[in-house]
Parts: C-alpha cells; structure tokens; sequence
C-alpha cells in the first residue's frame, strides 16, 4: 500500500527494449526521431536561451496523520555553464528529480532550468517540452503526494557515453550539431513521506539519456532532448 501510493502506478513502468536496442535505436537517431538532425545554418547561434515560464504555486501539503505543514525540500536548481558534458548532463538528472511537494513550488517550477538550458536556437524545444513534461508527475499525482508531504532526491551511480552513441554520430552522416553527444545516466530515485503519521520511503532505479549539444556548437552545453525514462540509449 505504501509503494503504491508514494509511487503512482503510471510512474512504475520499466520499459525493457533491449532485444532491439542496437538496430531499432540507431535507425531512430539516424532519422532524427529524438530531433536532433541539424538544421541549415546553424552553426552559430546568439548564446542566450529561451526561457520557460512556470507557475509557483503551492501543491498543498494536507495529510492524514501530517504531522507539519512547513514547506521543506529543494528549490529549483540552477544549471551550471560548463562545456563538460557529464557535468551538464548529472545537473539535468537533479533538475528533473529532486522536488518536493510541500515546498510551495509546482512540478513545472522544478522542471523549468531544463527548458531554460534548451538549445538556444529553439529548434529543439517543442520536443524537449514534452519530454520533460514526462518526468514530471501530473497535476494530480502531484496533489495526491503533497497529501503525504512526499520529498523526491535521485542518486546517481554512473554517467557515462551510451556504447551505441559513435555508432549513432556514423549512421547520422554529419547531420548533427558540431559537439553533440549523449550521456546516460543511471541511478536511484528516492522518495519519502508521510503515511497515517508514520514516515515512508521507496527507493527504484533509473535510466535514461541525456542529449546535449556543447561546444563548438556553444560556448556551454545545452539540452536538446531526453530519452522515455527507463529507456537509455545503450
């Protein structure tokens, strides 16, 4: 009962492809699925990046058997400018899943500096919007955690270059921005809260791909978009 309720059903799925990962994922990068195929001109491009207006308001943190209302947890984290991309890519994975639910802050508010570090040509953000917008619990799985002052922190155990990443940048036949690259990141997630008065936690294990463009492309790294969680570029 616990699990259930500190995890929703829709946010436990562990998606396993990995009897066609090798041929179905290179052919997919290759066509550009995850969006990344280079537009004409886009070589160089003003630095600044578009920023994503969130809402701050609060979820609520009324509980049965809460025993406090004052807002705890991490604000929204703010990326760092730096051309390294695991250190980028480990600051995205904290981005989108350290919150809290009683912090006063919304799912949308956390997720934010992810699409404020968006590719800065815009070419990437409409689906970098929807990715991020799937890591993010809904409305309400985010009310029904606030009941149980749930606190979210990921630890991360490897960020690494997926093995299939050179074979992906060959089937792309240059067609990706200068200094694009991919890190994948695996890890615990965390969560713990309040159930009936009594402190509850559950851990589960993570992966997915963070796809970023750094220099020479830019001057720091930047997003472009994110595998299905559970679902890595191997």
């Amino acid at each position: 009962m616990t699990w259930e309720l500190l995890v929703p059903a829709a946010r436990r799925r562990l998606i396993v492809v990995l009897a066609l990962v090798g041929v179905v994922v290179l052919a997919a990068i290759a066509v550009g699925v995850y969006g990344l195929v280079r537009g004409p001109g886009h070589t160089t491009v003003p630095r600044h990046a578009p920023a994503e207006t969130g809402t701050t308001s609060s979820a609520g943190s009324a509980s049965p058997g809460a025993t406090s209302s004052t807002p705890s947890g991490p604000a929204p984290a703010v990326l760092p400018k730096t051309d390294n991309p695991v250190t980028y890519a480990k600051a995205v994975a904290e981005a989108l899943f350290d919150w809290s639910t009683v912090s006063g802050y919304s799912p949308s508010g956390y997720t934010a500096p992810v699409l404020a570090g968006a590719d800065p040509s815009g070419d990437e953000l409409p689906g970098l919007i929807g990715d991020v917008a799937s890591y993010e619990p809904t409305t309400e799985q985010w009310r029904q955690l606030a009941t149980m002052q749930v606190v979210q922190h990921l630890t991360i155990t490897s960020a690494v270059v997926p093995s299939l990443w050179p074979e992906a940048l060959a089937e792309a036949h240059g067609q990706l921005r200068p200094g694009t690259t991919a890190i994948t990141i695996t890890g615990v997630r965390h969560r713990s809260g309040v159930w009936y008065g009594q402190p509850a936690s559950t851990s589960e294990p993570v992966s997915f791909t963070v796809f970023e463009a750094c220099s020479p492309s830019w001057p720091d790294c930047h997003t472009l978009r994110l595998s299905k969680l559970n679902d890595p570029l191997g």
